[in-house]
Protein backbone atom coordinates (compact mmCIF):
# COMPACT_ATOMS: atom_id res chain seq x y z
CA UNK A 1 0.00 0.00 0.00
CA UNK A 2 2.01 3.50 -1.32
CA UNK A 3 1.30 6.19 0.84
CA UNK A 4 -0.10 9.22 -0.72
CA UNK A 5 2.71 11.13 -2.54
CA UNK A 6 0.02 13.72 -4.06
CA UNK A 7 -1.28 14.98 -1.28
CA UNK A 8 2.34 15.80 -0.47
CA UNK A 9 2.27 14.91 3.23
CA UNK A 10 5.51 12.45 2.61
CA UNK A 11 8.47 12.65 1.34
CA UNK A 12 8.51 8.47 1.93
CA UNK A 13 6.33 6.24 -0.62
CA UNK A 14 6.13 3.81 2.25
CA UNK A 15 2.83 2.11 3.43
CA UNK A 16 1.51 1.74 7.13
CA UNK A 17 4.22 -0.49 9.15
CA UNK A 18 2.34 -3.41 10.82
CA UNK A 19 3.02 -4.62 14.18
CA UNK A 20 1.56 -7.94 16.06
CA UNK A 21 -1.40 -6.61 18.74
CA UNK A 22 0.61 -7.34 21.80
CA UNK A 23 3.86 -5.52 20.57
CA UNK A 24 2.61 -2.32 21.42
CA UNK A 25 5.33 -1.14 23.13
CA UNK A 26 7.28 -1.05 19.87
CA UNK A 27 5.34 2.18 18.36
CA UNK A 28 6.95 5.09 18.05
CA UNK A 29 6.20 8.25 20.18
CA UNK A 30 5.50 10.64 17.51
CA UNK A 31 2.95 11.97 16.11
CA UNK A 32 0.86 10.06 12.97
CA UNK A 33 -1.82 7.67 11.88
CA UNK A 34 -2.43 4.00 12.84
CA UNK A 35 -4.85 1.68 12.00
CA UNK A 36 -6.87 -1.37 13.57
CA UNK A 37 -6.65 -4.51 11.12
CA UNK A 38 -8.13 -7.88 11.36
CA UNK A 39 -7.25 -10.07 8.85
CA UNK A 40 -7.20 -8.57 5.60
CA UNK A 41 -9.45 -5.84 7.09
CA UNK A 42 -9.04 -2.37 8.37
CA UNK A 43 -11.05 -2.35 11.25
CA UNK A 44 -10.24 1.46 12.45
CA UNK A 45 -7.40 4.61 11.42
CA UNK A 46 -7.15 7.45 13.71
CA UNK A 47 -4.43 10.33 14.78
CA UNK A 48 -2.69 10.65 17.34
CA UNK A 49 0.12 13.44 18.88
CA UNK A 50 1.78 10.36 20.60
CA UNK A 51 1.12 7.07 18.94
CA UNK A 52 1.88 4.36 21.51
CA UNK A 53 0.06 6.38 24.29
CA UNK A 54 -3.09 7.16 22.24
CA UNK A 55 -2.95 3.08 21.16
CA UNK A 56 -2.48 1.85 24.00
CA UNK A 57 -5.39 3.54 25.74
CA UNK A 58 -7.34 2.29 23.67
CA UNK A 59 -6.77 -0.89 25.04
CA UNK A 60 -5.72 -0.48 28.39
CA UNK A 61 -9.03 2.41 28.81
CA UNK A 62 -11.46 1.13 26.59
CA UNK A 63 -14.05 3.57 25.52
CA UNK A 64 -17.74 2.87 24.48
CA UNK A 65 -16.87 2.49 20.77
CA UNK A 66 -13.51 0.72 21.62
CA UNK A 67 -15.73 -2.54 23.04
CA UNK A 68 -16.97 -2.76 19.87
CA UNK A 69 -13.31 -3.87 17.67
CA UNK A 70 -10.18 -4.10 20.06
CA UNK A 71 -11.17 -7.43 20.82
CA UNK A 72 -11.42 -8.34 16.75
CA UNK A 73 -7.56 -6.47 16.43
CA UNK A 74 -4.75 -8.68 15.03
CA UNK A 75 -2.43 -6.09 14.05
CA UNK A 76 -1.47 -2.62 14.36
CA UNK A 77 0.02 -0.40 11.32
CA UNK A 78 1.06 3.26 11.67
CA UNK A 79 2.78 6.04 10.01
CA UNK A 80 4.78 8.72 11.17
CA UNK A 81 4.09 12.88 10.52
CA UNK A 82 6.10 15.46 11.32
CA UNK A 83 3.28 17.09 12.83
CA UNK A 84 0.14 17.09 14.24
CA UNK A 85 -1.63 19.33 11.78
CA UNK A 86 0.21 16.91 9.20
CA UNK A 87 -1.83 14.13 11.01
CA UNK A 88 -5.12 15.99 10.94
CA UNK A 89 -5.21 15.98 7.38
CA UNK A 90 -4.15 12.65 6.32
CA UNK A 91 -6.09 11.14 8.57
CA UNK A 92 -9.01 12.50 6.69
CA UNK A 93 -7.67 11.70 3.44
CA UNK A 94 -7.24 7.60 4.74
CA UNK A 95 -10.54 7.86 6.02
CA UNK A 96 -12.39 9.08 3.14
CA UNK A 97 -10.40 6.56 1.01
CA UNK A 98 -10.68 3.10 3.14
CA UNK A 99 -13.85 4.15 4.85
CA UNK A 100 -12.62 1.48 7.77
CA UNK A 101 -15.95 -0.13 9.13
CA UNK A 102 -16.09 1.49 12.97
CA UNK A 103 -15.27 4.50 12.17
CA UNK A 104 -19.02 5.54 12.34
CA UNK A 105 -18.39 8.78 12.33
CA UNK A 106 -18.30 8.83 8.46
CA UNK A 107 -21.71 7.33 8.73
CA UNK A 108 -23.82 10.93 9.47
CA UNK A 109 -23.71 14.03 7.62
CA UNK A 110 -23.57 15.41 10.84
CA UNK A 111 -20.49 13.73 12.15
CA UNK A 112 -18.92 15.51 9.36
CA UNK A 113 -16.40 18.91 9.72
CA UNK A 114 -15.57 20.51 6.51
CA UNK A 115 -14.01 24.25 5.62
CA UNK A 116 -15.54 25.96 2.91
CA UNK A 117 -13.65 28.47 1.24
CA UNK A 118 -15.80 30.82 -1.12
CA UNK A 119 -14.55 32.02 -4.15
CA UNK A 120 -15.05 35.45 -4.41
CA UNK A 121 -12.61 38.80 -4.95
CA UNK A 122 -12.34 38.48 -1.11
CA UNK A 123 -12.90 34.95 0.06
CA UNK A 124 -13.98 34.16 2.85
CA UNK A 125 -13.21 31.14 4.95
CA UNK A 126 -14.72 28.96 7.85
CA UNK A 127 -16.15 25.90 8.97
CA UNK A 128 -19.66 23.65 8.90
CA UNK A 129 -21.15 20.84 9.25
CA UNK A 130 -23.16 20.79 6.16
CA UNK A 131 -22.04 19.40 2.87
CA UNK A 132 -24.47 20.49 1.03
CA UNK A 133 -24.33 24.06 2.03
CA UNK A 134 -27.18 27.18 1.33
CA UNK A 135 -25.93 30.44 1.09
CA UNK A 136 -29.23 33.08 0.37
CA UNK A 137 -28.64 34.56 -2.87
CA UNK A 138 -25.08 33.19 -3.84
CA UNK A 139 -23.64 34.54 -6.38
CA UNK A 140 -20.15 32.99 -6.27
CA UNK A 141 -18.73 29.02 -6.23
CA UNK A 142 -17.66 27.33 -2.69
CA UNK A 143 -14.67 24.93 -2.02
CA UNK A 144 -15.52 22.39 0.16
CA UNK A 145 -12.55 20.81 1.95
CA UNK A 146 -12.86 17.94 4.26
CA UNK A 147 -14.58 15.51 5.85
CA UNK A 148 -12.73 16.02 8.65
CA UNK A 149 -13.54 13.72 11.80
CA UNK A 150 -11.96 15.87 15.14
CA UNK A 151 -14.03 19.13 14.80
CA UNK A 152 -11.44 20.82 18.12
CA UNK A 153 -8.54 19.60 15.60
CA UNK A 154 -9.69 21.26 12.55
CA UNK A 155 -10.72 24.75 14.49
CA UNK A 156 -7.42 24.53 16.21
CA UNK A 157 -5.50 24.33 13.20
CA UNK A 158 -7.42 26.95 11.19
CA UNK A 159 -6.66 28.99 14.17
CA UNK A 160 -2.69 28.51 14.12
CA UNK A 161 -2.63 28.82 10.41
CA UNK A 162 -4.95 31.92 10.14
CA UNK A 163 -1.31 33.51 11.90
CA UNK A 164 0.55 32.62 8.63
CA UNK A 165 -2.29 33.45 6.31
CA UNK A 166 -4.79 35.85 7.36
CA UNK A 167 -8.15 35.51 6.18
CA UNK A 168 -11.44 36.76 6.45
CA UNK A 169 -14.68 35.18 7.75
CA UNK A 170 -16.92 37.91 8.02
CA UNK A 171 -20.33 36.98 6.13
CA UNK A 172 -21.03 40.59 5.28
CA UNK A 173 -17.88 43.40 5.06
CA UNK A 174 -18.16 45.70 7.88
CA UNK A 175 -17.79 49.74 7.48
CA UNK A 176 -14.38 49.54 9.14
CA UNK A 177 -11.96 46.82 10.30
CA UNK A 178 -12.16 44.65 13.22
CA UNK A 179 -10.61 43.64 16.32
CA UNK A 180 -9.51 40.87 13.57
CA UNK A 181 -7.70 43.20 11.49
CA UNK A 182 -5.82 44.64 14.50
CA UNK A 183 -4.36 41.07 15.29
CA UNK A 184 -2.86 40.71 12.11
CA UNK A 185 -5.34 37.90 11.44
CA UNK A 186 -7.22 39.54 8.47
CA UNK A 187 -6.20 41.56 5.77
CA UNK A 188 -8.95 44.05 6.27
CA UNK A 189 -10.82 44.07 2.71
CA UNK A 190 -13.63 46.25 3.91
CA UNK A 191 -10.47 49.01 4.57
CA UNK A 192 -10.47 49.39 0.61
CA UNK A 193 -13.88 50.34 0.83
CA UNK A 194 -13.42 53.13 3.54
CA UNK A 195 -13.02 56.60 2.90
CA UNK A 196 -9.41 56.95 3.28
CA UNK A 197 -8.98 53.44 1.49
CA UNK A 198 -10.53 54.89 -1.97
CA UNK A 199 -8.14 57.69 -1.72
CA UNK A 200 -4.73 55.61 -1.21
CA UNK A 201 -4.10 54.18 -5.11
CA UNK A 202 -3.90 50.49 -5.67
CA UNK A 203 -5.39 49.79 -2.39
CA UNK A 204 -7.81 47.38 -3.17
CA UNK A 205 -5.73 45.18 -5.37
CA UNK A 206 -3.55 44.05 -3.46
CA UNK A 207 -5.77 43.62 -0.63
CA UNK A 208 -7.80 41.60 -3.33
CA UNK A 209 -4.24 39.42 -3.94
CA UNK A 210 -3.36 39.18 -0.40
CA UNK A 211 -6.73 37.60 0.17
CA UNK A 212 -6.73 35.22 -2.94
CA UNK A 213 -3.14 34.35 -2.29
CA UNK A 214 -3.59 33.60 1.27
CA UNK A 215 -7.03 31.56 0.68
CA UNK A 216 -5.09 29.33 -2.30
CA UNK A 217 -2.45 28.42 -0.01
CA UNK A 218 -4.24 27.59 2.93
CA UNK A 219 -6.11 25.63 0.69
CA UNK A 220 -3.45 23.62 -0.32
CA UNK A 221 -2.48 22.56 2.82
CA UNK A 222 -5.59 21.64 4.00
CA UNK A 223 -6.03 19.10 0.66
CA UNK A 224 -2.39 18.28 0.10
CA UNK A 225 0.10 19.16 2.79
CA UNK A 226 2.62 21.59 3.42
CA UNK A 227 5.72 20.93 0.81
CA UNK A 228 3.69 22.00 -2.70
CA UNK A 229 2.76 24.96 -0.50
CA UNK A 230 6.55 25.94 1.16
CA UNK A 231 7.75 25.28 -2.96
CA UNK A 232 5.75 28.02 -4.28
CA UNK A 233 6.24 30.22 -1.39
CA UNK A 234 10.46 30.24 -2.23
CA UNK A 235 9.56 30.53 -6.05
CA UNK A 236 7.54 33.46 -5.31
CA UNK A 237 10.11 34.74 -2.88
CA UNK A 238 12.81 33.69 -5.44
CA UNK A 239 10.68 36.13 -8.12
CA UNK A 240 9.95 39.22 -5.83
CA UNK A 241 13.97 39.30 -4.82
CA UNK A 242 14.83 39.17 -8.92
CA UNK A 243 12.19 41.96 -9.23
CA UNK A 244 14.05 43.87 -6.45
CA UNK A 245 11.23 43.87 -4.52
CA UNK A 246 12.09 43.10 -1.66
CA UNK A 247 10.03 43.88 0.78
CA UNK A 248 8.03 41.51 -0.45
CA UNK A 249 10.67 39.12 0.02
CA UNK A 250 11.30 39.50 3.00
CA UNK A 251 7.53 39.30 4.24
CA UNK A 252 7.54 35.39 2.25
CA UNK A 253 10.05 34.44 3.64
CA UNK A 254 8.89 35.42 7.14
CA UNK A 255 5.67 33.28 6.39
CA UNK A 256 7.84 30.78 4.93
CA UNK A 257 9.76 30.40 8.76
CA UNK A 258 6.24 31.19 10.42
CA UNK A 259 4.64 28.38 8.45
CA UNK A 260 7.66 25.66 9.53
CA UNK A 261 7.58 26.64 12.57
CA UNK A 262 3.67 26.64 13.10
CA UNK A 263 3.66 23.21 11.57
CA UNK A 264 5.62 21.33 13.42
CA UNK A 265 5.37 22.48 17.17
CA UNK A 266 1.37 23.74 17.31
CA UNK A 267 -0.12 21.44 19.59
CA UNK A 268 -3.78 20.54 18.25
CA UNK A 269 -4.71 17.68 20.08
CA UNK A 270 -6.35 16.53 23.50
CA UNK A 271 -3.50 15.63 25.52
CA UNK A 272 -4.02 11.56 26.10
CA UNK A 273 -2.34 12.37 29.75
CA UNK A 274 -5.74 14.76 30.26
CA UNK A 275 -7.30 11.82 28.76
CA UNK A 276 -5.77 9.19 31.13
CA UNK A 277 -6.88 11.44 34.51
CA UNK A 278 -10.54 12.24 32.73
CA UNK A 279 -11.11 8.56 32.72
CA UNK A 280 -9.69 7.71 35.99
CA UNK A 281 -11.89 10.24 37.63
CA UNK A 282 -14.99 8.74 35.60
CA UNK A 283 -13.92 5.54 37.20
CA UNK A 284 -14.88 7.01 40.57
CA UNK A 285 -17.99 8.87 39.40
CA UNK A 286 -19.22 5.66 37.84
CA UNK A 287 -18.89 3.83 40.51
CA UNK A 288 -21.07 5.60 42.87
CA UNK A 289 -23.82 5.91 39.69
CA UNK A 290 -23.86 2.39 39.64
CA UNK A 291 -24.55 2.46 43.40
CA UNK A 292 -27.26 4.95 42.59
CA UNK A 293 -28.94 2.80 39.71
CA UNK A 294 -28.63 -0.78 41.64
CA UNK A 295 -26.56 -2.12 38.61
CA UNK A 296 -23.25 -3.69 37.63
CA UNK A 297 -23.30 -2.57 34.46
CA UNK A 298 -20.89 -0.25 32.67
CA UNK A 299 -21.83 3.31 32.73
CA UNK A 300 -19.86 5.61 30.05
CA UNK A 301 -22.27 6.65 27.66
CA UNK A 302 -25.40 9.07 28.81
CA UNK A 303 -27.99 11.05 26.41
CA UNK A 304 -30.07 13.54 28.02
CA UNK A 305 -33.33 14.40 26.00
CA UNK A 306 -35.62 17.54 26.25
CA UNK A 307 -38.30 19.49 24.14
CA UNK A 308 -38.62 22.96 23.60
CA UNK A 309 -41.88 24.93 22.19
CA UNK A 310 -44.27 27.65 22.20
CA UNK A 311 -47.66 26.40 22.68
CA UNK A 312 -46.87 23.40 19.78
CA UNK A 313 -45.24 26.22 17.66
CA UNK A 314 -41.98 24.95 16.24
CA UNK A 315 -41.07 22.50 18.47
CA UNK A 316 -38.06 20.76 18.92
CA UNK A 317 -36.30 17.96 20.50
CA UNK A 318 -32.76 17.42 21.68
CA UNK A 319 -30.35 14.63 22.03
CA UNK A 320 -26.86 15.58 23.56
CA UNK A 321 -24.67 12.76 24.71
CA UNK A 322 -21.85 12.65 27.29
CA UNK A 323 -19.45 10.05 26.92
CA UNK A 324 -17.56 9.68 30.72
CA UNK A 325 -18.89 12.41 31.93
CA UNK A 326 -17.62 14.93 29.25
CA UNK A 327 -20.07 16.15 26.68
CA UNK A 328 -19.06 14.67 22.89
CA UNK A 329 -20.95 16.98 20.19
CA UNK A 330 -19.98 14.47 17.82
CA UNK A 331 -22.97 12.28 18.84
CA UNK A 332 -25.57 15.55 19.76
CA UNK A 333 -28.88 15.28 17.52
CA UNK A 334 -31.55 17.41 17.17
CA UNK A 335 -35.13 16.75 15.92
CA UNK A 336 -38.19 18.81 14.33
CA UNK A 337 -40.95 17.50 15.67
CA UNK A 338 -43.82 16.21 13.73
CA UNK A 339 -46.56 16.36 16.07
CA UNK A 340 -49.04 19.09 15.55
CA UNK A 341 -51.65 20.42 17.54
CA UNK A 342 -51.99 21.88 21.59
CA UNK A 343 -48.32 21.36 23.12
CA UNK A 344 -47.66 17.75 24.66
CA UNK A 345 -44.60 17.27 26.05
CA UNK A 346 -44.60 13.39 26.61
CA UNK A 347 -46.09 12.54 22.88
CA UNK A 348 -43.07 14.50 21.78
CA UNK A 349 -40.60 12.52 24.16
CA UNK A 350 -42.06 9.87 22.57
CA UNK A 351 -41.61 10.91 19.22
CA UNK A 352 -37.79 12.02 19.64
CA UNK A 353 -37.16 8.47 21.40
CA UNK A 354 -38.88 6.55 18.60
CA UNK A 355 -36.78 8.39 15.95
CA UNK A 356 -33.70 8.10 17.97
CA UNK A 357 -34.26 4.32 18.36
CA UNK A 358 -34.32 3.72 14.59
CA UNK A 359 -30.45 4.91 14.12
CA UNK A 360 -27.74 1.70 15.93
CA UNK A 361 -25.25 3.24 13.85
CA UNK A 362 -25.58 5.91 16.34
CA UNK A 363 -24.39 3.33 18.89
CA UNK A 364 -26.45 3.08 22.02
CA UNK A 365 -26.53 4.72 25.04
CA UNK A 366 -26.02 2.89 28.74
CA UNK A 367 -28.16 5.21 30.31
CA UNK A 368 -30.79 8.13 29.52
CA UNK A 369 -31.90 11.26 30.97
CA UNK A 370 -35.35 12.73 30.13
CA UNK A 371 -36.50 15.89 31.51
CA UNK A 372 -39.77 15.78 33.32
CA UNK A 373 -41.22 13.28 35.93
CA UNK A 374 -42.73 9.88 35.89
CA UNK A 375 -45.32 10.47 33.50
CA UNK A 376 -42.18 11.03 30.93
CA UNK A 377 -39.96 8.44 32.44
CA UNK A 378 -43.16 6.22 31.68
CA UNK A 379 -43.54 7.39 28.40
CA UNK A 380 -39.59 6.62 27.80
CA UNK A 381 -39.86 3.32 28.88
CA UNK A 382 -42.80 2.15 26.73
CA UNK A 383 -40.57 3.03 23.60
CA UNK A 384 -37.51 1.20 24.76
CA UNK A 385 -38.88 -1.27 26.12
CA UNK A 386 -40.54 -2.28 22.51
CA UNK A 387 -36.59 -2.12 21.22
CA UNK A 388 -36.14 -6.22 22.67
CA UNK A 389 -32.25 -5.99 21.61
CA UNK A 390 -31.63 -3.34 23.67
CA UNK A 391 -33.87 -3.16 26.67
CA UNK A 392 -31.84 -4.54 29.12
CA UNK A 393 -29.40 -2.51 28.19
CA UNK A 394 -29.61 0.52 28.53
CA UNK A 395 -31.08 2.23 31.98
CA UNK A 396 -33.67 5.44 32.21
CA UNK A 397 -34.47 8.26 34.53
CA UNK A 398 -36.07 11.45 34.35
CA UNK A 399 -35.71 14.69 36.31
CA UNK A 400 -38.64 16.62 37.25
CA UNK A 401 -37.86 20.29 38.08
CA UNK A 402 -40.08 21.32 40.12
CA UNK A 403 -38.20 19.28 43.64
CA UNK A 404 -35.50 18.05 41.13
CA UNK A 405 -36.41 14.74 41.77
CA UNK A 406 -34.86 12.11 40.10
CA UNK A 407 -36.97 9.17 39.02
CA UNK A 408 -35.14 5.76 38.30
CA UNK A 409 -36.39 3.11 36.34
CA UNK A 410 -37.75 0.09 38.55
CA UNK A 411 -37.24 2.22 41.86
CA UNK A 412 -40.14 3.27 43.13
CA UNK A 413 -39.42 5.87 45.15
CA UNK A 414 -37.80 9.17 43.25
CA UNK A 415 -34.07 10.43 44.69
CA UNK A 416 -33.92 13.94 45.91
CA UNK A 417 -30.89 15.24 44.12
CA UNK A 418 -29.58 17.66 46.89
CA UNK A 419 -28.95 14.62 48.61
CA UNK A 420 -26.68 12.94 45.94
CA UNK A 421 -22.84 13.25 45.90
CA UNK A 422 -21.89 16.32 44.77
CA UNK A 423 -19.95 15.19 41.53
CA UNK A 424 -23.24 13.12 40.14
CA UNK A 425 -25.31 16.22 41.29
CA UNK A 426 -23.82 18.56 38.96
CA UNK A 427 -23.72 16.07 36.33
CA UNK A 428 -27.24 15.73 36.23
CA UNK A 429 -28.08 19.46 36.16
CA UNK A 430 -25.42 19.36 33.60
CA UNK A 431 -27.38 16.33 31.43
CA UNK A 432 -30.18 18.98 31.55
CA UNK A 433 -29.29 22.13 31.02
CA UNK A 434 -26.81 20.98 27.98
CA UNK A 435 -30.07 19.34 26.41
CA UNK A 436 -32.35 21.99 27.44
CA UNK A 437 -30.15 24.73 25.68
CA UNK A 438 -29.92 22.57 22.84
CA UNK A 439 -33.13 22.24 21.96
CA UNK A 440 -34.55 25.80 22.66
CA UNK A 441 -31.76 26.77 20.22
CA UNK A 442 -33.36 24.83 17.46
CA UNK A 443 -36.49 25.82 18.10
CA UNK A 444 -35.51 29.88 18.01
CA UNK A 445 -34.05 29.01 14.76
CA UNK A 446 -37.04 27.30 13.44
CA UNK A 447 -38.83 30.48 14.94
CA UNK A 448 -36.75 33.50 13.07
CA UNK A 449 -37.02 31.40 9.70
CA UNK A 450 -41.03 31.77 10.12
CA UNK A 451 -40.46 35.49 11.13
CA UNK A 452 -38.40 35.86 8.13
CA UNK A 453 -35.62 37.13 9.85
CA UNK A 454 -33.33 34.47 8.17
Amino acid sequence: MKIFQEYGIFTCSMGFKFLPQEKIEKLPKSSGIYAFKSGKEILYIGKAANLRERVRNHFQQPAYRDNLFVDQVSKIGYLKTNSEIEALILEAHLIKKYQPKYNIVWRDDKNYFFVVITKETFPRIFWTHQRKLKIKNLKFKINFIGPFVDGKALKQTLKVLRKVFPYRTCKTLPKQPCLWYQLSRCPAPCSSKSKLGKLIPGVEIKIKKDCQRNAKNLLKILEKGKIQVLKDLKKEMKKASRNQDFEKAAKIRDQISALEKILAHAKIFESVDIRHQQSENWQTIQKIFQKILKTRKVISRIEAYDVSNIQGQNATGSMVTFINGRPDKNFYRKFKIKIAGKPNDIAMIKEVLKRRFKHPEWGWPDLILIDGGIAQLSAALKIKNKKLKIKNKIMVMSLAKKHNELFVERQKKPILLKNLPREIFNLILQLRDEAHRFARKYHLKLREIDLGLK
